[in-house]
């Protein structure tokens, strides 16, 4: 399963991709907007938003985009750890 993380910690993605392989997910990871986000997504089986770390500008081309591919959104306010694995228990079950 292919995840992208959009939003978070920048010092917490190493913590991100690893527990997203432990779940067996191949994960891209957007803590900051760089350059044209739009191009890089790619067509994952899941999209996961932490609504805290991001701004408006990159949750509305990252929903546009979802919605053009059919892509799931999952949106959590936090950006921990254990919401990440909250998400991933949820959808990789």
């Amino acid at each position: 399963m292919s995840v992208v993380i959009i939003g978070g910690n920048e010092c917490m993605v190493c913590q991100y991709e690893k527990i997203c392989k432990d779940y067996g997910c191949k994960a891209k990871i957007f803590a900051k907007e760089k350059g044209n986000m739009r191009k890089k997504l790619g067509n994952p089986d899941l999209m996961i938003l932490f609504t805290n770390t991001v701004s408006h500008k990159m949750v509305n081309t990252a929903v546009t985009e979802a919605k053009r591919n059919k892509i799931q959104i999952a949106r959590t306010h936090s950006s921990s750890a254990a919401a990440l694995t909250d998400v991933l228990e949820a959808y990789c079950s």
